[in-house]
């Protein structure tokens, strides 16, 4: 696929979606979506971690107000089931880790973008912004789902009714990312966590993904009966099998993905 909004690259295992509209602080238009659903479907057959992030000062500013019809034109609810939920989807679905390396502001449906990735790592100076109340909308994109499993009610309501700025050092404080950066550390850190993670037991990491989601609605019996069958299927991979030899012969293991 040829593609106009986004920069896509793959070397040694890390496939790295860069969305590429700087002048419109990486608004999503239609083209936008469409690309960044092609680019997960794809990469995450091949490479053994993505990467989302942002070109220029912005990660993803949300929904690109500008983008084909007038405001009087616009079918939301359309839009969200046609174009928004395969980009989402993609992206849980993705059999390997994703991480968003969220550079400078999520809004909107940027902020919620980001929270579909597996973790999401924020140079310091990035901000997180529901902003959907300014404009007299409701979180979408998925943020009415990450945003209570994340932070809780009380804040999630918060965020959604008052659409407050929330800091990178306040969204790590509240456990909605896995970590603020400086920002000078900030690409040295996104890329050596996406290094760690291409070298690791990718089967592993994707029955660790379906075992954590499920168990926000298994009760225990249903979660120890999912864990001792994904643990039997990962069980059998060449990874496991290299891994106990590296435990036994006290070496670093040299998985490979299988």
């Amino acid at each position: 696929m040829i593609y106009t909004t986004l920069s896509v690259t793959e070397e040694n295992g890390i496939g790295l979606i860069v969305m590429n509209r700087p002048t419109l602080m990486n608004a999503l238009n239609a083209q936008m979506r469409a690309e960044i659903t092609a680019a997960v479907r794809d990469l995450g057959q091949r490479a053994r971690v993505l990467v989302l992030t942002g070109e220029g000062r912005a990660f993803c500013s949300g929904q690109d107000l500008g983008d084909g019809a007038s405001v009087n034109e616009l079918d939301m609810g359309r839009t969200l089931r046609e174009e928004y939920e395969p980009m989402l989807r993609a992206i849980y679905d993705c059999p390997v880790p994703v991480i968003s390396a969220v550079n400078g502001a999520a809004a909107g449906a940027g902020a919620n973008l980001a929270l579909a990735a597996d973790v999401v790592i924020a140079a310091q100076s990035a901000v997180f912004l529901q902003a959907f109340a300014r404009i007299g909308l409701i979180p979408d994109a998925g943020g009415t789902y990450w945003l209570p499993r994340l932070v809780g009610f009380a804040r999630a309501m918060g965020q959604s009714l008052f659409a407050d700025k929330v800091t990178a050092d306040e969204a790590a404080a509240q456990g909605l990312i896995w970590a603020s950066i400086p920002d000078d550390r900030f690409e040295a850190e996104w890329r050596s966590r996406a290094e760690h993670l291409a070298k690791g037991p990718t089967l592993a990491y994707g029955a660790m993904k379906r075992a954590l989601r499920a168990s926000m609605t298994n009760d225990l019996d249903a979660q120890l009966d999912l864990e001792a069958r994904l643990q039997g299927e990962v069980g059998k991979t060449r990874d496991f099998r290299e891994g106990v030899m590296a435990f036994l012969e006290k070496r670093p293991a040299k998985f490979e993905g299988r």
